[in-house]
């Protein structure tokens, strides 16, 4: 184990494991773009493909949880729920505390084989993030700059095209618009209050907007809102480097089940809705942090083994050149081509620490509660 854990860390095999992430990612991407020819000859058709293709990136990133850190992941919730798991489309609620939350949504959306149809309404800034916003592009993710005048239309049309999706669809939100830290917490309370709004302890004030307007766009073809409340054991800090790093965490994840005719049409009912959904959610963490889990029975689902298998293809398919090539410059003795390969491995660090780095809470997130922001919805 320790042996294996060396292993894990050294910056090497991190660094070979982002090459393969990246030069596949670029193959998926110009795959996807060659797949465009079908969208207006078979929508259907260009969808499923690219559910595949998506699947093949994002699988990587999921093999890394589920088993290069052996991360496990608990589900808190009853069987009638979890026998519905990947049979209807629905919108998943998540709370964003942690750093790899996407991660561990990810990994349930494999377990019950959904992860290349998965959604989300995403910043708009990650559009120009490479891999991941062209991916998201070609995926049908809509994006939205958080200005709802500029959204609208957008937003609307993005979420209205989805209603023939295909594939079994998870839209994954996370209405509390960024990333929990205290100082945005100070600032959405003082919002709250102005607003007569309960206060909350372990989350944000949620945006409604997102989520009305989806319920708006998407009834009739969602079943269900599944609210999952996110925490860890030990109280850990999760983090991606972590993971990349081979450190093993446990996740709990609270899973509750909603049909869609529980909740009311009219927007600003929806609205207080959520609302009370996240004083619920609040109370959840409340009771985790004192009794050290959620109420409700257990569930485990068994990871799947094509996250390993894809990776092992894209490895074997991309190292075995890179290897090759690289000890053809050491064998031939140029201080240029030497030079050369060395730079190359520095840039391609960087690249891939920069990836890493749109994960990091004190990097992202929105400008929360700035004097020039727009209005809490």
């Amino acid at each position: 184990m320790a042996l294996m854990a060396y292993l894990k860390s050294l910056f090497i095999l991190q660094l070979l494991m982002g090459f393969v992430f990246v030069v596949s990612g670029l193959i998926i991407n110009f795959i996807q773009l060659l797949t465009c020819v079908l969208w207006p000859i078979n929508r259907q058709l260009y969808r499923r493909i690219n559910c595949r293709l998506s699947y093949s990136l994002w699988g990587q990133l999921v093999m890394l949880l589920e088993w290069w850190s052996s991360t496990d992941c608990t589900l808190y919730c009853d069987q009638a729920t979890v026998d519905k798991f990947g049979k209807e489309h629905v919108i998943v609620i998540l709370n964003h505390n942690f750093e790899i939350d996407f991660l561990c949504g990810w990994t349930i959306c494999e377990r019950f084989g959904v992860l290349g149809s998965s959604k989300v309404l995403a910043k708009h800034e990650l559009l120009k993030v490479p891999l991941i916003g062209w991916t998201w592009y070609f995926l049908e993710i809509v994006f939205c700059k958080r200005k709802w005048e500029e959204d609208r239309v957008t937003v609307f049309n993005g979420l209205n095209s989805l209603k023939d999706y295909p594939e079994c669809m998870w839209f994954l939100l996370y209405c509390e618009g960024t990333r929990f830290t205290e100082s945005k917490h100070q600032i959405s309370m003082q919002v709250a209050e102005s607003k007569g709004l309960p206060k909350l302890k372990y989350h944000l004030l949620p945006r409604t907007k997102g989520f009305t307007t989806t319920m708006q766009c998407l009834k009739g073809t969602v079943k269900a809102v599944y609210d999952v409340t996110l925490n860890f054991k030990d109280k850990q800090t999760p983090t991606l480097l972590g993971i990349v790093n081979g450190k093993q965490y446990k996740a709990d994840m609270s899973v509750r089940r909603f049909p869609v005719e529980e909740i009311p049409d009219d927007e600003k009912e929806c609205a207080l809705w959520l609302h009370n959904l996240y004083r619920e959610k609040d109370v959840l963490q409340e009771n985790y942090n004192k009794e050290g889990k959620f109420p409700g029975p257990t569930v485990v689902p068994h990871r799947r083994i094509w996250t390993l298998l894809n990776t092992l293809f894209w490895a074997t398919l991309l190292l075995s050149p890179l290897i090759k090539f690289a000890c053809g410059v050491a064998v031939s003795g140029s201080p240029l081509l030497i030079i050369g390969f060395m730079i190359f491995l520095i840039i391609a660090s960087i690249a891939i620490r920069r990836l890493i780095g749109v994960t990091e809470v004190n990097k992202t997130g929105s400008s929360y509660g700035n004097t020039g922001a727009k209005k809490e919805n």
